[in-house]
């Protein structure tokens, strides 16, 4: 219980400093329907991967699947089916946005900075169907 409390915690802060340093990702935070229901506390000692010695893209990458990480375990605790994947997928498809960002910030291949720019652009429709379908239906 205190891992998954530490998991609620350290969710919130990676989530929102890799959302306030991503203009496009603030625009889609991960919806509160989505979070778990557990209740938040606990120490932040688990930070899991050491990024000393990483390049820039490398830290930029890990941060963001930290954030979908944590996310996606918490949209997968909830008890729908439907409501799990939704909120499963909206957080999968923010960490691929938070990759594809990383390629166009720092890679220099045109062919995969075009496949980068059409991710996010896709990535980011289907996080705003997902999400007004958790809005409506998630009571």
């Amino acid at each position: 219980m205190k891992i998954i409390r530490s998991l609620a915690v350290a969710t919130a802060v990676i989530s929102t400093t890799v959302l306030a340093t991503n203009a496009q990702a603030q625009e889609m935070a991960y919806p509160d329907k989505c979070k778990s229901e557990m209740a938040s506390g606990g120490d932040m000692s688990m930070q899991g991967h050491q990024m000393s010695g990483m390049a820039e893209f490398q830290k930029e990458s890990m941060e963001g699947m930290k954030a979908m990480n944590m996310n996606m375990m918490q949209g997968m605790m909830k008890k729908d089916a439907d409501v799990a994947f939704a909120c499963g997928m909206i957080a999968h498809h923010m960490g691929a946005i938070s990759m594809a960002q990383v390629e166009l910030k720092h890679g220099d291949n045109a062919e995969t900075k075009a496949k980068a720019q059409k991710i996010i652009d896709d990535q980011t429709e289907e996080i705003k169907e997902l999400t007004a379908w958790v809005e409506k239906e998630v009571k």
